[in-house]
């Protein structure tokens, strides 16, 4: 859907000419085609977009007014009780678990918020903490979400990422039993989060014997938590009986919305399109969010170093958290110095044709991390902008 780099680098800087660096931007039309082709993968069942893969509040209301989008899934409660608040939506899933002592106080004091927002737990020692601070019978029901563990575990080994403890179905049973049993509470919801299939790109560039056994790791994978999830359904709902069922991310969405007891898929990375997600097989999104950063010297031929550049993505240290050269193509890292944190050397044939305030256009790593730093994100509409605050340009640092 998206021209050619040529063409999108000049809108961009047609756009944004008038700005100084550093500066970040979404190009809407890729947005909103990211979007239209998620909820297509969807097939019908609803996208809840994931907020911490956006942190700008009128991206997340432009997701939502979209068909096939509804509902978000916040990565902090005082995040969630901010969204409701704002009227984003009514509707949030806080994605793990939460300890902190004054949301909770918030969310226990008003009727609203309780009926809008599911924490999620693992353990009763999580609704211990908000007894602590609201004792039942002072508040209104809370509405809980049990977080199944949809990690892979042949034999001895761990596939995947540690989250919940809950695996089995026995063991989601086991804890159903537990929430209901507790007085203000209301078990309403299950999430198992695919992160070895969803997070995990099946072709990495240059290592095709390493993408075959991802590929393989992943069927099979996936195979196990859809017979796995649907018994943990069926335990859980002999002691509650569920409104819904979530499951996915962007790299699983059309997989994981075909399993028969998913009523719900989770998406917000696709809407962005960062470099994590140029290697997946079955669907790649739009490059639609980039940074900017000014060329300021020259301090030899083939090299063109730019003011700033160290926005590196959390997860494991390697070379795939870099942010990447985009426009114009051709540029790359001096191996021996990456994205500086107030300099950057790039290296191409290119950079001699760039002079002093010239632009270079980087894709980010992750999606909404590119939000932390800065305060509103340019959005192209054609060759025109406008801006958004993001959440930190609002005020809010909600995990920094």
């Amino acid at each position: 859907m998206i021209a050619d780099r040529t063409s999108l680098q000049r809108r961009l800087d047609t756009a944004t000419g008038h700005l100084e660096t550093p500066l970040a931007a979404v190009d809407l039309a890729a947005f909103d085609d990211n979007a239209a082709q998620l909820a297509a993968r969807a097939a019908g069942k609803p996208l809840r977009v994931a907020s911490k893969s956006v942190r700008c509040r009128t991206l997340l209301e432009r997701v939502l007014a979209r068909p096939g989008w509804q509902g978000v899934m916040a990565y902090t409660l005082p995040e969630a009780i901010w969204l409701v608040r704002e009227g984003v939506t009514d509707d949030v899933l806080v994605a793990y678990p939460t300890v902190n002592r004054s949301a909770i106080a918030q969310l226990t004091a008003d009727e609203k918020l309780a009926d809008a927002i599911s924490i999620m737990v693992d353990s009763a020692a999580h609704l211990d903490v908000v007894d602590r601070v609201t004792p039942p019978g002072k508040r209104p029901a809370v509405r809980l979400c049990m977080d199944l563990d949809a990690s892979w575990k042949p034999g001895p080994l761990h596939v995947g990422v540690r989250r919940s403890p809950v695996h089995s179905a026995a063991q989601a049973s086991a804890l159903a039993r537990r929430l209901v049993a507790r007085p203000g509470f209301k078990l309403v919801g299950l999430m198992s989060y695919e992160a070895q299939i969803a997070g995990l790109g099946d072709a990495p560039p240059r290592q095709a014997l390493r993408g075959k056994a991802i590929q393989l790791l992943q069927t099979y994978s996936f195979a196990e938590i859809v017979r796995r999830r649907g018994a943990a359904v069926a335990a859980v709902n002999e002691h509650a009986e569920l409104e819904f069922v979530n499951g996915g991310g962007t790299g699983s969405v059309a997989a994981t919305s075909a399993d028969p007891v998913i009523t719900e898929v989770t998406a917000g990375s696709g809407l962005y399109g960062p470099t994590l997600f140029d290697s997946y097989r079955n669907w790649r999104p739009n490059p639609a969010a980039f940074f900017a950063l000014s060329v300021v010297r020259h301090p030899a031929p083939g090299i063109a170093t730019v003011h700033g550049g160290g926005w590196i993505a959390s997860g494991p240290v390697e070379k795939s958290r870099l942010p990447q050269p985009y426009l114009p193509a051709g540029l790359r890292f001096k191996p021996d110095e990456g994205a500086g944190e107030v300099q950057t050397p790039l290296l191409g044939a290119v950079a001699d044709t760039l002079r002093p305030g010239d632009r270079v256009w980087f894709r980010h790593a992750k999606a909404g991390e590119l939000c932390e730093h800065v305060n509103e994100l340019q959005l192209i509409d054609g060759e025109t902008a406008s801006p958004a605050p993001t959440y930190r340009g609002e005020g809010h640092a909600f995990l920094g």
